[in-house]
C-alpha cells in the first residue's frame, strides 16, 4: 500500500488551454502551442542529458524564441512576459479539486512534483484553488535535475520520509512515468487527450482517462492492498 501521492503539475492539474489565447495572439494559431509544450520538453530533456542545469522556465522562453523562429514570426514586445505571467495563472482541470479531496478524505498523503521551481509551483496551485491539498509543494529545481532524472523522484522520497518504492507518482506525461518507475517508485498515468505511455518503457499499475478515474483506482487498489492478509 503506497499512502503518499505525488503529482506533477502542468497538464496533469492545470489547463494549458489557457495559454491558447496569447499564442493565437502571437502566431495566429492556437495550436503552436502544443508545438511549443514539446520542444520545452525537449530542451528540459537535453539539458538533463547533458548535465547542464537550467530552470525551466528559463526553457521555456528558450523554446519559445525556437517555436517562433521555425514560424518565421519575431515575438513581439511583452510576448515573453504574457506568456510566463499565464503559467503561473492557469486553472485546475475541472475534476481535479474533486479527485485531490477523495484522496486526502481516504487518508492518503499528496505531494507535489514539477519541474517548475517552488516559487512558481505555489503560485500556480494557489491560483488554481489546491494548494491546500498539498503536504509539500516540491521542485526539481531543488536538486539541480529535472525529471525524468531520478534525483527528484528520491527527493520526494526523502522529503516525505518514505522509501521511494512507496511513493506514487501521478501524471499525464509518459516521460515522466518512465522516470518514476526509473526512480523505483509506483505510478499512475492520466491519459488526458491526446497522451499515449510509451510502448518501451514500463506500464503503470493504474490508468485513467482523468485524474477522477485515476483517483478511483488508487483508492481500489489501496483499500485492496490494506484488506489483504
Amino acid at each position: 500500500m503506497r499512502r503518499v501521492q505525488v503529482f506533477d503539475v502542468n497538464e496533469t492539474l492545470l489547463d494549458l488551454a489557457a495559454l491558447d489565447p496569447h499564442f493565437e495572439r502571437i502566431f495566429g494559431d492556437a495550436g503552436v502551442r502544443a508545438a511549443w509544450f514539446n520542444q520545452m520538453i525537449q530542451s528540459a530533456l537535453v539539458a538533463t542529458v547533458t548535465g547542464v542545469y537550467r530552470q525551466f522556465g528559463t526553457i521555456g522562453m528558450a523554446a519559445l524564441e525556437m517555436t517562433a523562429e521555425r514560424a518565421g514570426v519575431e515575438l513581439g514586445d511583452g510576448d515573453r512576459e504574457a506568456v510566463a505571467a499565464q503559467m503561473r495563472r492557469l486553472p485546475a482541470h475541472p475534476e481535479v479539486a474533486g479527485a485531490l479531496r477523495r484522496l486526502r478524505d481516504a487518508g492518503l498523503r499528496l505531494a507535489a512534483l514539477t519541474n517548475s521551481t517552488e516559487q512558481v509551483a505555489r503560485a500556480q496551485l494557489e491560483h488554481a484553488g489546491l494548494i491546500g491539498s498539498f503536504d509539500l509543494v516540491l521542485s526539481a529545481d531543488a536538486v539541480q535535475r529535472l525529471k525524468p532524472a531520478p534525483e527528484p523522484y528520491r527527493m520526494a522520497a526523502e522529503r516525505l520520509g518514505v522509501a521511494v518504492g512507496e511513493v506514487r507518482l501521478v501524471a499525464a506525461h509518459a516521460w515522466d512515468v518512465a522516470g518514476a518507475l526509473g526512480a523505483g517508485c509506483a505510478a499512475a498515468f492520466v491519459a488526458r487527450p491526446g497522451r499515449v505511455l510509451d510502448p518501451l518503457a514500463g506500464r503503470p499499475e493504474i490508468v485513467g482517462a482523468d485524474l477522477g478515474e485515476v483517483a478511483d483506482a488508487i483508492l481500489a487498489v489501496d483499500q485492496d492492498a490494506h484488506e489483504r492478509p
